[in-house]
């Protein structure tokens, strides 16, 4: 059972003969940080005192003029590593500055925490529930290098059609075909065990999987979809999740990537999210509209539509991304909304006539960004769709990917790339900033960061595919 009070922590730790104490929280990117305190230190005084560290080092955090800040340890976030040498008693914690002892503005996890507090005061709901599924692959080896004067990648698996002919003494076939990965069976599933071994991991964490399966690329993509939870709670089990996949495929000798697009001309990796609105205990998003959606609902596909290109920064906020969101091929681009067609980039799901499942799925998202501020985000969006009763126009139940450059001409798309996904969000981003929630300081941050360390890197490297192209020029 989940633990509440900082006692819980104490016996919890006590009772599993923790010997370690591991308080985690994440940088502005998105990845978990962590510092580790031998378990004596922590006491009941600490989760109010907290423990230092120096946030200059941290991406996106303090200068280093005014670096020292606090880690606050989240009671109810206990659990225990499943996967360190020693008993280790892990806490995801928030951080506050030392002298005000206020939350820290740019800690992602307080601009979700801020983005729940908002959605109560409007008054429109009280809970707001997210459902990720977060595709990765599991390769068997991983190499790459970018210097000066060379630049290359190369992944490797067994299951890879590319090594049909491979000596791998012996060579048992059973390789999965380009986009053939949709839902065959062992052998040519290898991967079965290991995503069990993930899931019962999972669940041992309070984390319930719902389903797990290889997906559609060849050489190791996977999905294991766990059950929605409230938005905070919904990325600190995300957290988890990334960490288990990539530790016990580690374990098994593997090496897994949430990396949108790994390799050329397969299926890359996104993050559908599902969405709803709740008001004590009462589902908000089930009624007699289009889908058997609510006004409300509709109205929350009209903000995400809106501010679409706007949100990519947070939702897709790398420059492989958009080496999955391109027209045509498997991800949805065009910024429309439908019941059942996986082609728009906003799906109703008919499964269940249940109001309780009643809710829309943004299929644009991935999840090689920061979960906190991606979820608050498309929050924010959806309750400006709420507040404006912004109209998501008419619904497009014809597959998008077959119509013809005209019937496509009236239909928004995502952007084409990081650098003008971040333009969007310099131009839109009023949304965000309602109830505090987001605040200039941390877009800015978020856009220079992107910009500085990613975007302008980028821009300066050949690739390898520019010498096939170009060389003889």
């Amino acid at each position: 059972m989940p633990t509440k009070t900082a006692k819980d922590v104490l016996e919890l730790a006590k009772s599993k003969g923790a010997v370690m104490c591991d308080l985690r929280f994440i940088d502005l990117p998105g990845v978990w940080q962590h510092t580790s305190v031998p378990i004596h230190r922590l006491d009941e005084d600490a989760f109010e005192d907290g423990f230092g560290f120096d946030g200059s080092s941290i991406r996106g955090y303090q200068p280093i003029n005014a670096s020292d800040m606090l880690i606050i340890p989240d009671p109810t976030t206990a659990q225990m590593d499943p996967f360190t040498k020693h008993p280790t008693l892990v806490l995801t914690c928030d951080i506050v500055d030392p002298i005000t002892r206020e939350p820290y503005g740019r800690d992602p996890r307080y601009i979700a925490r801020k983005a729940e507090a908002y959605l109560k005061q409007t008054g429109l709901a009280d809970t707001a529930f997210f459902g990720p599924e977060a595709e990765f692959f599991i390769f068997d080896e991983v190499r790459y290098g970018s210097q000066p004067n060379a630049s290359f990648y190369e992944v490797d698996s067994v299951e890879g059609i590319w090594n049909t002919s491979a000596d791998e003494g012996p060579n048992l076939g059973y390789k999965v075909p380009h986009k053939g990965g949709y839902f065959p069976v062992m052998p040519t599933d290898t991967l079965m065990d290991l995503r069990t071994d993930i899931s019962q991991i999972l669940m041992g964490l309070d984390i319930e999987v719902e389903v797990s399966h290889h997906e559609v690329a060849t050489a190791g993509q996977c999905e294991i979809d766990f059950r929605f939870n409230s938005m905070l709670l919904c990325a600190d089990q995300l957290m988890w999740f990334k960490y288990v996949v990539k530790n016990a495929a580690r374990q098994a000798g593997k090496v897994a990537t949430f990396m949108p697009k790994p390799m050329y001309d397969d299926n890359g990796s996104g993050m559908h999210c599902h969405q709803s609105l709740w008001k004590d205990g009462n589902p908000l998003f089930a009624g007699d509209g289009y889908a058997g959606l609510s006004e409300m609902g509709l109205h929350y596909i009209g903000g995400i539509l809106k501010h679409a290109r706007a949100l990519t920064a947070f939702t897709n906020p790398t420059i492989n991304s958009y080496r999955r969101l391109v027209p045509g091929y498997e991800a949805p681009v065009n910024l429309a909304y439908s019941s059942r067609n996986r082609s728009a980039s906003i799906r109703i799901p008919t499964y269940s006539s249940s109001p309780k499942a009643k809710r829309i799925e943004a299929r644009f998202p991935d999840s090689s960004g920061n979960p906190y501020l991606a979820f608050s985000a498309m929050l924010m969006a959806g309750l400006d769709g709420v507040q404006n009763k912004i109209d998501p126009g008419d619904p497009f139940d014809k597959d998008l990917y077959s119509l013809s450059p005209e019937e496509l001409s009236g239909i928004p798309t995502v952007p084409g790339a990081l650098d003008e996904s971040l333009a969007c969000l310099e131009e839109d981003h009023e949304f965000l900033l309602q109830g505090d929630v987001f605040t200039k300081d941390i877009i800015g941050e978020w856009i220079s960061y992107k910009k500085d360390n990613e975007f302008d890197k980028f821009r300066l490297r050949p690739t390898p595919l520019e010498y096939e192209l170009y060389f003889d020029i």
